[in-house]
Formats: structure tokens, sequence, C-alpha cells
């Protein structure tokens, strides 16, 4: 903040809201958008891409060992609904954990609206993608809170 003489304002808006994603492809935030521009050549977005899935990839493991065990993994919304490459990309490297996918079972899981189990017969720890209904969720709880069923 002193280097670039920028205010406590500004400073919370470059890491809240220009940082993450937005900040490495220099365009997006949106995985779609970063897909669309991995699939055409653009190496920031491959590079967004790959953060994410080793960020991921990294916290599973650091939780895994801190844990002892790990019963499940669930992708669920967005990217994790939508995208088998993300899938496989954050379980890839994962397998000295028990971790291992269906390469069928996750590109068939691409779009499903239901829930699925993605791991192999051989992957110790259960691998689930989970679709979200989140307008639901909401109607629900607010259904739930105006009629004091909270």
């Amino acid at each position: 903040m002193r280097k670039e003489n920028i205010a406590p304002e500004e400073m919370e808006s470059v890491l809240n809201r220009k940082s993450g994603l937005l900040g490495i492809t220099g365009r997006h935030s949106d995985r779609r958008d970063i897909l669309k521009d991995m699939e055409a050549g653009d190496q920031r977005a491959a590079l967004g891409f790959d953060v994410e899935c080793y960020r991921l990839r990294k916290y599973i493991a650091a939780y895994t060992a801190a844990l002892g065990r790990v019963d499940a993994i669930v992708f669920t919304a967005g990217a994790g609904e939508n995208s088998f490459l993300h899938r496989e990309k954050v379980c890839g490297g994962l397998e000295s954990f028990g971790i291992r996918l269906s390469a069928r079972k996750n590109k068939k899981a691409f779009g499903e609206s239901k829930e699925m189990e993605i791991s192999s017969p051989q992957s110790r720890v259960k691998v689930f993608v989970i679709p979200t209904n989140e307008e639901l969720m909401i109607a629900e709880d607010t259904f739930a809170v105006t009629t004091g069923r909270a």
C-alpha cells in the first residue's frame, strides 16, 4: 500500500475483487470462460486453471494428513458439478491417499442432475458429484424464517 500509494479501500478491492482467478487470467473469474479460453490456447487461462486445481489438491492432501483419513470427497456447484476437467485435475496425483477417479464416470457426471459416485472401484476414498439447488434452498430457508419454523 505504501509503495503504490493505495488507500485501504482500494487495497481491499484489489484483494477481494481483482485477484485470484481474475488476477491470474486478466479477464475472468467464471470458470466456464476460463475453460473456453484455455481450450483456445490462452496460457493465462490455463495457468489460472492449474493454480486453482493445485490449491484444491493441496488442501485435500493437507486435510487428509490432519484428519488421518478421508471417507469421501464431494464436488458440488459450478465447476464441481459441471467440469470433469476440474475434478480430474484436482484428484490427479492423490492416488497415494487412496483417491482414484473413474474417467468414464467422471465424464458421464458432466451436466447430470443427480448424485453420482465417480470414484473407481480401486479407490479407498469415495468421490461424488452432488448437484446443488441454491434457489430451492433459499426459498425453503425464506419460508422457514417467514413462517417461524427456522
